[in-house]
């Protein structure tokens, strides 16, 4: 079995910006400045994938993530190896297995 192509491609604004200026963008930027909030609406009303999503905006609350704590910390050499090997955000992905770790031992 073939593996599947991704075509996921990413930008900085810089460049999204560099190549609108070239016109070397498929969108039509023109017709997207150019949408009303309501065709917006109608459009996400149209969408299979957002059927029967209602969002309550009333109840929506902001909470900002509390600060990390800096630690320097002794790691096994294997261990931080693999992590770092897994690419760009290595020390989120620890810190996601620890928090994953705390909150199992929370339910225990």
């Amino acid at each position: 079995m073939m593996a599947k192509k991704e075509r996921l491609v990413r930008y900085t604004a810089e460049e999204l910006a560099e190549m609108r200026r070239r016109r070397e963008t498929d969108t039509d930027w023109a017709r997207v400045a150019a949408t009303t909030p309501a065709e917006v609406a109608a459009q996400i009303a149209a969408d299979p994938d957002e059927a029967g999503k209602v969002v309550d905006w009333d109840s929506v609350t902001t909470e900002l993530p509390k600060p990390k704590a800096e630690l320097h910390m002794r790691i096994d050499r294997d261990a931080l190896d693999w992590f770092r090997n897994t690419g760009k955000g290595c020390q989120t992905r620890i810190n996601a297995v620890l928090r994953s770790y705390v909150e199992r031992m929370r339910q225990a």
